[in-house]
């Protein structure tokens, strides 16, 4: 095969989408908060060899950058958008004579993470994406002639030392960057340069067809890993059952496929997700990872960064593959849930891990996880380990941007319905799209479809798989049924103003979980019990605290439900928000139930106790309980028990 396989799918030029309604002060909150201002309060940014500085030349500038660019392009902020400029530029003035990207003219990086950031290609593939994610946004040609300059750079240095620790695990990034540059150049060294990549990287296909860990990772494991490395630590079973890698590793098939000679099948990435699922899977739609692969154990914690690294790689899996619902489905679960859980509603802080059932987030030695800190589950700037302080601001920008992508008839196919405005160019004739409602929070979307001069293209809209009797109308004609988990085309010539009336009506239905309990989901949102919250401040930055959240209501609660029907025994209930949705004080949406306390599920090392086997047997009094969306809640029970109803 010469060249490279076509893509699905194609992401919009980035700033053509601008998020609108609750997405849009969603995302302007991160510019508020510690995404717009982390340059100027946090030295490993503000202070960052990558511009000059003598702090940090490793991961954490390159991260900032690569979430803070399309969020700046997202709203068109101007300040933002000076900040990008500036660290472009500094980038592009320190690149050497012989093209290697580099934090210090002279190529030697001061870094107290990894003595050999300077010639380390992972941070490097970091840069590159937030390079080519400028250049999507501005077409300034000097990133592609930097980044080609790079490339050539870097060949001669993979053959002397191959991709090694991070770089090994992560290959696919540099991969999926190779191939978008040559996209834009038809240069065929780049196709050698990523065959080199790819052999010199992690097997993550063999793990994806069976995935080799299946057990919680324990200290000893971890121990005995590293002993039979004769004492390294970045060897591949350190590596590859570390959640960040696992999450990243998770596109490699799918950006393989477009060069491989034997291209895997989208089911692939499926085949992996139902297997973490089955071993590792948490209710929220992630797997627990603290910092490695860690159980189904609700109290596990997963780190913010495999949030918004998985969300990456389903997003990459989607453009090559396409509108798979499994991945889309996966996506929208991680966004409207794990997502928005993850930070302060303010985005002024943040946990390094999250948990299902999390019903304390404080400092304690006595911890359920395998190797992360007493102060993992705080919020606050830098919990833990600073990865996460730099890397999660991707997560919204990056999603809000691909709401909506090409396709190569021409055409445009929405993959998810959160309110935005889509302006673009069909056949050179300019395209108005607006998303209108309040998706996921509300069961009907109109996208109202503007244009000035008649043109024909394809529109396509996914229909979630969860619908039940999803319709169509199209102006005043009769809603047509549509198909739970397909895609709807529909290619005709668009004249002036047309007006979509999408209705995905949705269910409670009742995802089992260990133990027989039960996790409840309506539409891509998990309900969790909501348990009262007391936020008690525990120093930190000044404008930016460290907080413990302490529970001021009983969480151990058993609800009355029949799993086979479970709308016989809840309420859902819209209500007015009077915040953000993803907030106590913004919900939409809320689930009346009947809980009775379970009095001997208790805290176990500084967590909820495993729930209690279902269906229980108690006879404590009733109480009414209350589930909210599980990313509006800081404390929470997602896996809950469950008893008949009486």
């Amino acid at each position: 095969m010469s060249g490279l396989r076509p893509a699905a799918l194609r992401a919009l030029p980035l700033g053509q989408l601008r998020p609108a309604g609750w997405l849009a002060r969603q995302v302007q909150t991160q510019a508020d908060g510690m995404a717009g201002h982390l340059d100027e309060i946090w030295p490993d940014v503000g202070d960052s060899a990558w511009i000059g500085g003598s702090a940090d030349g490793w991961e954490r500038g390159p991260y900032w950058l690569d979430g803070v660019t399309p969020l700046a392009f997202l709203l068109d902020d101007v300040m933002l958008r000076a900040k990008v400029d500036r660290w472009v530029a500094a980038i592009l003035d320190r690149q050497t004579d012989d093209g290697w990207l580099s934090p210090c003219p002279d190529g030697q990086a001061r870094t107290d993470a990894d003595p050999r950031a300077a010639g380390d290609v992972w941070p490097r593939m970091v840069v590159l994406k937030a390079l080519l994610q400028y250049h999507a946004a501005t077409g300034d040609e000097r990133i592609v002639k930097a980044a080609l300059r790079f490339a050539r750079a870097l060949a001669p240095r993979l053959d002397r030392t191959p991709l090694h620790d991070w770089g090994r695990s992560r290959w696919a990034d540099l991969v999926l960057s190779l191939h978008r540059l040559y996209d834009l150049t038809g240069e065929s060294f780049l196709l050698d340069l990523a065959k080199a990549v790819h052999r010199q990287g992690y097997d993550w296909t063999a793990f994806a067809e069976s995935l080799p860990y299946r057990d919680k990772v324990p200290q000893a494991t971890l121990d005995d890993f590293r002993r039979r490395a004769g004492g390294v630590w970045m060897n591949d079973d350190m590596m590859a059952t570390h959640g960040v890698n696992v999450a990243m590793g998770m596109k490699a098939p799918a950006v393989w496929s477009r060069q491989s000679e034997d291209p895997a099948p989208p089911e692939l990435l499926g085949r992996l997700l139902a297997q973490l699922d089955q071993h590792h899977g948490q209710a929220s739609g992630l797997f627990s990872a603290d910092e490695h692969l860690a159980g189904r154990h609700p109290s596990q914690g997963t780190e913010t960064c495999a949030v918004v690294e998985q969300m990456f790689s389903l997003e990459t899996a989607v453009e090559v593959w396409g509108a798979a619902e499994a991945l889309v489905d996966r996506l929208e679960r991680l966004a409207y849930n794990a997502l928005p859980a993850c930070a302060t509603v303010d985005d002024r802080g943040h946990q390094y891990v999250q948990q299902a059932n999390q019903v304390v987030s404080h400092v304690t030695q006595d911890r359920i996880y395998t190797n992360n800190g007493p102060d993992a589950n705080v919020f606050g700037l830098e919990p833990h380990f600073g990865c996460c302080t730099a890397n999660r601001h991707q997560g919204w920008p990056k999603f809000a941007a691909r709401l909506w992508m090409a396709t190569p008839d021409d055409g445009l196919l929405a993959l998810s319905y959160a309110p935005c405005v889509l302006e673009t160019s069909v056949h050179e004739t300019p395209v108005r799209v607006e998303v209108r409602g309040s998706y996921p929070f509300d069961d009907t979307v109109t996208v109202v479809v503007r244009v000035d001069q008649p043109v024909a293209f394809p529109l396509s809209l996914r229909v979630p798989g969860w619908a039940v009797d999803p319709r169509l109308s199209v102006g005043d004609a009769p809603p047509v049924a549509l198909d739970p988990g397909s895609v709807h085309r529909m290619h005709r010539e668009w004249v002036g103003e047309q007006v979509l009336t999408l209705r995905l009506p949705a269910r409670m239905r009742a995802e089992q979980r260990p133990n027989n309990a039960v996790t409840m989901w309506r539409g891509p949102l998990a309900f969790a019990l909501a348990v009262g919250e007391s936020w008690q401040r525990k120093g930190g930055h000044e404008s930016y605290p460290d907080w413990e959240v302490h529970p001021t209501t009983p969480w151990n609660y058993a609800v009355e439900l029949d799993p086979a029907n479970p709308e016989k025994s809840l309420t859902v209930r819209r209500q007015a928000g009077v915040g953000p949705p993803f907030s106590p004080e913004g919900v939409r949406l809320a689930v009346h139930a009947t809980g009775r306390r379970l009095a001997n599920w208790r805290v176990e090392h500084g967590a909820a106790g495993s729930p209690p086997p279902s269906p229980v047997d108690t006879k404590a009094g009733t109480d009414q309980v209350v589930l909210v969306p599980y990313g509006a809640a800081r404390l929470r029970v997602t896996e809950l028990p469950w008893m008949p109803p009486r």
